[in-house]
């Protein structure tokens, strides 16, 4: 018979041994901050390291990651099948999808990143869990807030080009249109607003916007939302039969850094897509009093952004014995 202590000693040993095998062995369809602990305890490091060294010749490139993850989770979940190209059973490629086509980059940076990986850790970590961790440094290494990614994703053996086009919000879109593309992923009006404020650093074409310059719905007269100055300084950078591919700051204010001028600029009507200023100009919108809330208090924006962040990366993604760890993230292992 055990002792009093003996048991206690025993059940304690058991606990402590139940949660080692936890947080190394996470359960299939789990994912874990520790994922990597025993199998790659440097990867965040890796991926940090390498982000800071892209942004010192590129500083457009953390926004460009960011997007990437975001790109990629919409479309049939976050599983790195935004990184694929057309070869072996892939016959189409996200990579050329409307949403995507001339306009999603920094693949160059994800493919370093994996070579040091491989180099590190080879055939541990996953081309999706990469974008997870290198969309949270850009973000922190810009000023923005840190979270704890969560880790265990896998890569998908397919690519969903059609997905893309129709699953992937529109900068044309209405703010019904996004929000009921952000509900069939399960994420809610305040992810929405949160994650659109993304768009206080990067660039983005003249396409994209100019539809609201001269023309806007057929009125033959700008967007009225548009602030008067900002509309001048965007109809001399974009001219009426100019370049559609000419690059704009999305925060006109803070263009790399990542803060709350974003939702500052909405209240001057300074949004410079469409969806970024239908969040503040909608009547009767439930996204205006959170616009000004992320406006007034950085912080409340930043541990928002964080949060959805992390559900954002919990959509649909493929773990345990589901896809594959890809060795090259541009193509399936063996193709």
């Amino acid at each position: 018979m055990f002792s009093t202590n003996n048991t206690y000693y025993y059940y304690s040993l058991l606990a402590t041994i139940f949660l080692v095998l936890r947080l190394v062995f996470p359960s299939e369809g789990q994912l874990s901050a520790t994922f990597y602990s025993t199998t790659c305890s440097n990867v965040s490091t890796i991926v940090r390291n390498s982000v800071q060294q892209a942004l010192t010749s590129d500083s457009r490139i953390a926004a460009s990651l960011l997007r990437l993850h975001f790109h990629d989770c919409f479309v049939d979940g976050c599983d790195g099948s935004i990184l694929l190209d057309v070869g072996g059973n892939i016959t189409q490629s996200e990579k050329t999808a409307a949403p995507n086509a001339n306009s999603v980059r920094g693949f160059d940076v994800v493919d370093s990143i994996k070579s040091s990986l491989e180099s590190s850790c080879p055939g541990v970590v996953s081309c999706a869990d990469i974008l997870a961790l290198a969309a949270e440094s850009s973000v922190s290494l810009s000023g923005g807030p840190s979270w704890s990614v969560l880790l265990g994703r896998r890569d998908s053996l397919t690519a969903n080009q059609a997905g893309a086009n129709t699953s992937l919000p529109s900068p044309f879109g209405s703010l019904d249109d996004i929000t009921s593309k952000f509900s069939a992923v399960g994420l809610d009006t305040t992810d929405l607003v949160a994650l659109s404020g993304a768009h206080t650093f990067g660039r983005a074409q003249c396409q994209f916007f100019s539809q609201r310059l001269f023309n806007f719905s057929g009125t033959g007269s700008p967007d009225p939302t548009l602030n008067s100055t900002y509309l001048a300084t965007l109809q001399q950078n974009c001219p009426q039969n100019g370049s559609g591919s000419t690059l704009n700051n999305l925060d006109p204010s803070t263009s790399d850094t990542f803060d709350n001028s974003y939702f500052t600029n909405l209240l001057i009507n300074m949004g410079l897509l469409q969806t970024d200023q239908e969040l503040f100009s909608t009547n009767g919108s439930s996204t205006i009093s959170i616009v000004n809330n992320f406006a007034n208090n950085q912080s409340a924006f930043f541990e928002t952004f964080a949060q959805s962040m992390i559900n954002m990366g919990n959509i649909s993604p493929l773990t345990g014995t589901q896809g594959e760890i890809r060795t090259d993230c541009k193509k399936i292992n063996g193709s």
